[in-house]
């Protein structure tokens, strides 16, 4: 038998325990598909070089999903549960509803407070509860919030409502700087703050940008003489976006931190169809089709083997996945936690060891009184179910498509598949039987809506 030298063994069990990896979550707002020149090309309106350059030093994830709008896919993202189980599903959450994610649920940043991340901040667009303190980023697991709590601010004066919508933690703070800039700037600080402290982080960095009102600096307008109008402006709202992840990339070289940050970017949906750029996949927002749901999307961790450029073209995958992958990369075992989720974790996937998980992909909109969308996908094949509501009457149309084969979804094969037709409906009310006290959006709406002051929100 060997024995270890003594000096050998106290060096052993003195060494410091291998640091967990950072973590960088972006999610950008309304962008479309083709408006981020990795997935277009070197000749597209938009050059986007600082979100190409985690897609080219990471990997560029070529089915990657979101819901048709954003509310929902922030649920998903921070719970790994499909937003319908949670009664969440079926618009975003506008100034004027009381509901929000409900403080007894588990989410991403609890988890990780529970191991080894003291440090945990979103920086950015809330949009999951305004209305009540049990809702807000603080007692949903974050230890810091900078940011907006709706959507849709001014990107000047961070107004919403007529009232200030800009905040450090819980409390009102008066900025003077374009929105984009000012969350990049924040970022920078925390993730320099963190390092001083030498402590991993989490961020959660969700843009407004490019999200209406369509407003943006005179300097970035001027980068796109050849358009005009609000698909001028909105192209000068993405470049502003990418020079702010540009000046956060540089930050993690700087520190010499890059080579083990998870760092993962998407869309929260797909981009409005009257300013992206034109794609090949169908419609765009509000829209079960492609253009609706699957997203623009990047991820780069170099001690974590996702790196090199690989093209991943996987199964579908996507936000419900974020926090059981996040976990895993985190080196948490979520079996432990003994808390039912509905992702699954795709690190194999994003290191190009696997395809990706067999199951089905379900997106659902009901954005107005009378339209309700579904859709499901479920090997090649992708089923839409179109209901609209007159009064006490519904018609309903159901397309099929092949997305291996055309997946423009110009060819609907529903009438010559009659039996995988049946096969996915009854897929899809499986589905939709899991679905729970979903948030009547149209029970009252904007008018005669008065804002609080600064949207400080006090519980009784």
């Amino acid at each position: 038998m060997k024995f270890i030298p003594f000096v050998l063994l106290i060096l052993i069990l003195n060494a410091p325990a291998a640091k967990k990896p950072n973590i960088l979550l972006i999610i950008a707002d309304d962008l479309g598909y083709n408006d981020v020149s990795f997935t277009a090309d070197q000749n597209a309106a938009i050059q986007t070089p600082a979100i190409d350059r985690i897609a080219n030093e990471g990997v560029k994830l070529n089915r990657f999903y979101a819901c048709p709008v954003c509310s929902p896919t922030r649920v998903g993202t921070m719970t790994g549960r499909w937003p319908h189980t949670l009664g969440l599903m079926r618009a975003v959450i506008p100034p004027w509803r009381k509901r929000g994610l409900e403080p007894k649920l588990m989410t991403l940043p609890k988890i990780l407070a529970k191991n080894g991340y003291n440090r945990r901040a979103i920086i950015g667009k809330w949009h999951l509860g305004h209305s009540q303190e049990a809702h807000l980023p603080l007692n949903q697991g974050f230890t810091h919030f900078y940011g907006h709590l709706n959507g849709a601010i001014d990107y000047f004066t961070h107004g919403r409502e007529g009232e200030n919508d800009w905040h450090r933690n819980n409390q009102p703070v008066f900025e003077e700087g374009y929105a984009t800039d000012l969350l990049a700037k924040e970022t920078v600080n925390y993730i320099e703050e963190s390092h001083k402290k030498n402590e991993p982080f989490f961020i959660y960095l969700p843009f407004n940008a490019p999200h209406s009102p369509f407003q943006a600096k005179e300097e970035d307008i001027a980068e796109f003489p050849n358009l005009t109008g609000n698909r001028q402006i909105y192209a000068a709202m993405v470049k502003s976006m990418d020079d702010g992840i540009e000046t956060i990339l540089n930050k993690l070289d700087e520190l010499k931190i890059a080579d083990n940050t998870f760092v993962l970017f998407y869309s929260d949906n797909g981009g409005v169809n009257k300013v992206k750029s034109k794609t090949e996949i169908r419609d765009g927002k509000f829209s079960v089709y492609e253009g609706g749901i699957r997203v623009c999307a990047a991820a780069r961790w170099p001690k974590g083997n996702i790196s090199g450029g690989l093209e991943i073209n996987s199964s579908p995958i996507g936000y419900i996945d974020v926090l059981p992958t996040i976990c895993q990369v985190a080196g948490i075992e979520l079996e432990k936690i003994k808390y039912s989720i509905d992702g699954e974790n795709i690190l194999s996937v994003l290191q190009g060891q696997s395809k990706g998980p067999e199951r089905s992909w379900f997106s659902y909109i009901h954005q107005s009184p009378s339209k309700e969308h579904y859709s499901l996908i479920y090997g090649d094949f992708k089923l839409v179910k179109l209901i609209n509501h007159k009064g006490n009457k519904s018609t309903q149309k159901v397309e099929l498509y092949n997305l291996q084969k055309c997946s423009t979804e110009q060819k609907d094969l529903a009438s010559q598949y009659p039996e995988k037709v049946e096969e996915m409906l009854k897929k899809l009310a499986e589905i939709k039987q899991k679905q729970q006290n979903p948030i009547n959006h149209y029970s009252h709406g904007r008018s005669g809506y008065k804002a609080p002051k600064n949207w400080i929100i006090k519980d009784k």
